[in-house]
């Protein structure tokens, strides 16, 4: 069986040398697991900071272990009721061809109902952030001009089309070129969006929104949060979600330069962890399962194939070089 682990900690970007491709034996599943043949695994932000020997609100990745995170499968044995051989699951031992994995931290999915794929995106985890970040962390109501950084992203399109669906006055999203940007007005639904290279981003948000916003939803941090703050209005809200723009950086970021407006402005900045909010998952997948199902709400994907080439999609994903969700084909 083959494995991608973590062969060198990255000072900067990371690079190919930075994983190593490994044999390792089969493993069998014990009492209360289930073997999971991967056929689908998702490469993240978030792990770019977990190659950090930091503490952080979750482990780091090992030297010479393998790398985790998100998996679809067929489970080819099991040691449980729950979960019978046969069915698929998600679970979360991914860069690797099979995984023993306990019954209890699999989810069975539906081929029938969706594609595999759906389920490591707009209904998985990437469209439960997107649903709990702007319904519960930035409260977002009916009638508010809502603003998505990272928007043709995983997490980010599926933002900004919760926010048309439930009545938002105008979807503002930023995009790192013009092919994401009319993607987001023609495919998405978003009203406005812009290119962030083709000037500064103050003032194409100023532009977009010369009435102010009253949500931000941030997954890039710099000069995109520095921008928000500034177009915000009196008790705005932000879910500060990802900062992709200094996951790479060597030296701390100076941090947004405008922050003392949050006083006058009474804004609520705040953070969060998805997997803290795991009670909200029955409402997010009545609410955005049938509009995933009847393509009110669509999603692109990045499938990239080969475990082999996970380290290469994992790299131009912090590149922005996907549309939409980035998966790697494993079998």
């Amino acid at each position: 069986m083959r494995e991608i682990r973590l062969a060198a900690r990255p000072q900067g970007w990371p690079t190919e040398d930075t994983f190593e491709m490994a044999e390792a034996p089969m493993p069998e599943a014990g009492p209360g697991q289930v073997l999971v043949r991967n056929v689908l695994m998702s490469v993240d932000p978030y792990m770019r900071g977990r190659m950090n020997d930091v503490k952080s609100y979750v482990p780091p990745f090992q030297l010479g272990a393998p790398l985790d995170g998100g998996a679809v499968g067929e489970v080819v044995a099991s040691q449980s009721e729950q979960v019978p051989m046969g069915s698929y699951v998600v679970h979360g031992l991914g860069w690797r061809e099979y995984a023993a994995v306990n019954a209890a931290h699999a989810r069975v999915v539906d081929p029938e109902q969706a594609d595999l794929s759906a389920y490591l995106g707009a209904l998985g985890l990437t469209g439960f952030t997107a649903y709990v970040g702007l319904i519960d962390i930035a409260r977002f109501q009916e009638g508010d001009t809502v603003f998505v950084s990272g928007a043709a992203g995983a997490v980010g399109s599926i933002v900004g089309q919760i926010a048309r669906e439930r009545g938002a006055a105008r979807v503002i999203g930023s995009a790192g070129s013009d092919e994401k940007v009319r993607h987001l007005t023609d495919d998405l639904g978003f009203d406005v969006a812009f290119n962030y290279r083709d000037a500064p981003v103050r003032e194409q948000l100023r532009e977009a929104a010369p009435d102010g916003i009253d949500v931000y939803f941030d997954n890039v941090g710099g000069d995109h949060l520095e921008a928000a703050i500034g177009s915000l209005k009196k008790y705005g809200r932000v879910a500060m979600c990802g900062a992709i723009a200094g996951y790479n950086e060597t030296s701390a970021p100076a941090g947004p330069r405008n922050l003392a407006l949050a006083i006058g402005k009474e804004l609520n900045l705040r953070g969060f962890i998805v997997s803290n909010h795991n009670r909200r998952m029955p409402d997010f997948l009545a609410e955005v399962g049938p509009l995933v199902r009847d393509g009110r709400i669509r999603f692109r994907e990045t499938i990239v194939d080969g475990l082999e080439n996970a380290p290469a999609a994992f790299i131009g994903l912090l590149k922005g070089e996907n549309t939409g969700k980035m998966l790697v084909r494993i079998s």
